[in-house]
């Protein structure tokens, strides 16, 4: 198209249409914890067990965290934390971060998580050393 300015064509979406993916994350997010809320991941049959702790007999960063967002979602934050702490730190990490991307997402801006290749390795490490310290025998108090 001659004469046509490609930028006269781009669509600025409304402030609704920026909202949609944050409130379509947040309703998957809210649904998934009410259904675990409703079922008791500590009755068996409900949900499978971990493979890895069913072969080896080790807790994984992610054992015990369908115990912890039951107990989360019924307010139980103490038993939360007792089931699985480093699950309660990503749910609080997923409200500050799905926060900070509602309020870029009203105001226009865009919404950018540049993680560097130092946060990904504290973050690796923090994983590593949470699923060692509860697999050692002083680490009891972390076990689910």
């Amino acid at each position: 198209m001659r004469g046509v300015n490609a930028d006269s064509r781009r669509v600025t979406p409304t402030a609704a249409g920026r909202l949609a993916v944050p409130a379509g994350i947040l309703a998957a997010v809210v649904a998934a914890f009410a259904y675990v809320g409703a079922v008791d991941p500590g009755e068996p049959g409900h949900y499978p067990a971990c493979p890895l702790l069913r072969v080896t007999g080790l807790y994984c960063p992610g054992c015990g965290g369908l115990r912890s967002a039951h107990a989360f979602a019924h307010g139980h934050f103490q038993a939360a934390l007792q089931d699985n702490a480093m699950a309660v730190v990503a749910y609080l990490g997923f409200a500050v971060v799905w926060t900070a991307w509602v309020v870029r997402a009203a105001r226009g801006r865009p919404v950018r998580v540049d993680l560097g290749s130092v946060q990904l390795w504290a973050l690796g490490a923090s994983l590593l050393a949470f699923t060692v310290v509860r697999n050692l025998p002083f680490g009891g108090w972390l076990h689910p």
